[in-house]
């Protein structure tokens, strides 16, 4: 790795560390009883922080789609499911700019892909924002054809809007993308770039329809493996509530991971380096704990040795790294001093899910 690269992966990590914090702050807030004035602060603060983390998260997948192999995470999918999930994350954002949201799905009921449902969705997300941005009244619509082919499933999405410019389709997608970018602005800017990039990583293709009337539709097709029904597993919640022990001996930090332990009922306690999440642990009365690695003092990996170090139930607590080095040495030598698994920063919702269920049905590190 490059310094250049070095210090972009350090700069946005922390970028997305205090996003998340602004983010978690601005909940607490409004869970307060203020001023309606300061409601509507409150909820500028979230949005904009919101909005600049979603740039953020797309600006690092479009780094690594143009300087590495497009990472994917190919699992059974039910395909008309991805059409709820578009309906959901786009029908607020929708009705906020007086556009009606059309969404539909063309297909076998149960047809399945092997696919990754998150670079599926970030193509519509790119797609949309764009036609959202365009469209001043009226209806954007989006839709997902599922056609079964002999060797697997042939996607073709589709999502019509306002044409922002009538020439645009006849210009090269770079030429497009910075037309975008100086007329709508850079978020929506790199969501399309990052759609195009997804489609064209998975083998497909994009093409652009105009209509009378000034309305444009993105056509974007692309070739999946099928997959079996009875394969396709959605993430659940944990069981029970669990009790989390949160080691960081930033605040900030501490705040998001028991936020998130909160929105999934857990109640949790935190340690602000290795030897307080020592001692505390010493009482075996966690279900988890998670684990940040740089800490003055003692590390993460001298805390977990310590913390395996101790009998019974106590030295057997599922323990997780979270860090934002994830390379493959540091992770073989997080699990080689008792770590569970690795979780790079920041953690994300789903992950503590599927840490939590772990931690359920895997036996502890010994």
């Amino acid at each position: 790795m490059s310094l250049p690269e070095f210090f972009f992966d350090r700069v946005t990590a922390d970028i997305r560390q205090q996003m998340d914090g602004v983010l978690a702050l601005a909940e607490q807030l409004s869970r307060q009883r203020l001023a309606p004035d300061a409601q509507a602060c409150v909820a500028g603060v979230a949005e904009a922080a919101a909005g600049v983390r979603r740039m953020l998260d797309r600006a690092i997948d479009l780094r690594l789609a143009t300087t590495q192999q497009l990472a994917l995470s190919p699992a059974p999918l039910r395909l008309r499911e991805v059409m709820d999930d578009v309906e959901a994350r786009w029908r607020a954002r929708a009705g906020q700019a007086g556009v009606t949201l059309l969404v539909a799905y063309d297909g076998p009921p149960e047809a399945c892909a092997l696919a990754d449902r998150d670079r599926l969705l970030q193509v519509f997300d790119g797609f949309l924002g764009e036609a959202l941005a365009g469209a001043q009244r009226g209806a954007v619509e989006a839709s997902l054809r599922a056609m079964p082919t002999t060797d697997g499933m042939l996607l073709e999405g589709r999502v019509r809007g306002a044409a922002a410019d009538p020439t645009w389709a006849a210009q090269g997608a770079e030429t497009r993308v910075r037309q975008v970018a100086d007329r709508f602005g850079l978020e929506v800017a790199i969501g399309v770039m990052l759609a195009r990039r997804i489609v064209s990583g998975l083998e497909g293709s994009v093409a652009n329809e105009v209509h009378a009337g000034a309305a444009e539709t993105i056509v974007f097709r692309l070739p999946l493996p099928a997959a079996r029904e009875t394969a396709v597993a959605k993430p659940g919640q944990p069981l029970r509530p669990a009790h989390v022990l949160v080691v960081d001996d930033n605040a900030t930090n501490r705040m998001v991971a028991q936020a998130l332990c909160e929105m999934y009922h857990c109640s949790s306690e935190a340690a602000c380096d290795g030897a307080e999440a020592v001692e505390a642990a010493r009482s075996g009365r966690f279900d988890l704990i998670l684990m940040d690695i740089r800490m003055p003092g003692m590390d993460g990996v001298a805390a977990t040795r310590a913390i395996r170090a101790l009998p019974g139930r106590a030295g057997a607590a599922p323990i997780i790294a979270l860090t934002a080095n994830a390379d493959r040495d540091d992770v073989d030598a997080y699990l080689a001093a008792g770590m569970n698994g690795v979780v790079e920063k920041p953690m994300k919702p789903e992950q503590l899910v599927e840490a939590l269920r772990k931690a359920r049905s895997e036996p502890a590190a010994a």
